[in-house]
């Protein structure tokens, strides 16, 4: 990934790789390069690569930065196929279904991603836990020894 294009990154590139892909969403500070109408409010940016062959092909075909949000009301579990969230599809304008995006029987699977501030050097702060904290907090604080930061 073209990281600095859209975001500057203050940690090891391994340890970008050994959280992503998959489902955790890193907030870093924005670049300059990335679009200020994705996030006119805020320094920061959100970036996740999921670990889900059709949604990193339907990346790689894409000549930029892809701005998606969660096919769910927010403060609802969220959904893992596209009938699930069928009383949204009045409202969008395109609609992809690329296959379940998790174990629809795992009530984990609906926590949606982790989601983890890096944009402070050596720290670490936790906005959401989602369904892969155990293992994120593990890789932060046993393997980069980075400190977690209330939020």
């Amino acid at each position: 990934m073209k990281w600095a294009a859209y975001c500057h990154v203050n940690v090891p590139e391994q340890l970008l790789r050994d959280l992503l892909p998959g489902p955790v969403t890193l907030v870093l500070q924005r670049s300059d390069g990335l679009n200020k109408d994705l996030n006119p409010f805020t320094s920061l940016v959100g970036v996740r690569i999921p670990n889900h062959a059709f949604i990193r092909e339907l990346a790689q075909a894409c000549p930029g930065p892809l701005a998606l949000t969660s096919a769910n009301v927010s403060s609802q579990a969220s959904t893992l196929t596209v009938s699930e969230f069928q009383d949204l599809w009045p409202q969008l304008s395109l609609v992809v279904d690329g296959g379940p995006i998790g174990d629809t029987q795992s009530p984990e699977c609906r926590l949606g991603s982790t989601v983890v501030d890096l944009s402070v050097s050596g720290k670490y702060t936790i906005i959401r836990p989602g369904c892969a904290l155990g293992p994120t907090v593990e890789i932060l604080k046993q393997k980069y020894g980075l400190t977690l930061e209330p939020s």
